[in-house]
């Protein structure tokens, strides 16, 4: 905890997949789940993007 108001705030560390729980609070616990939650998200609609161009793309070539 910071004793002056401008002293810089420690940045939370982001989250590491097999990382030590053990040392994290529930707040903390409970942040890096929505987090994580949030990436999930991110990356299924890349995933549904990427997923949609590819069968555009073999549409394409099956014309041929």
């Amino acid at each position: 905890m910071a004793i002056f108001d401008d002293e810089p705030r420690k940045k939370a560390r982001p989250h590491e997949i097999g990382q030590d729980l053990a040392l994290l609070s529930v707040g903390e616990l409970a942040e890096r789940i929505g987090i994580l939650r949030e990436e999930i998200t991110r990356l299924e609609a890349e995933l549904k993007t990427k997923g949609t161009t590819k069968s555009a793309a073999e549409a394409l070539f099956r014309r041929g």
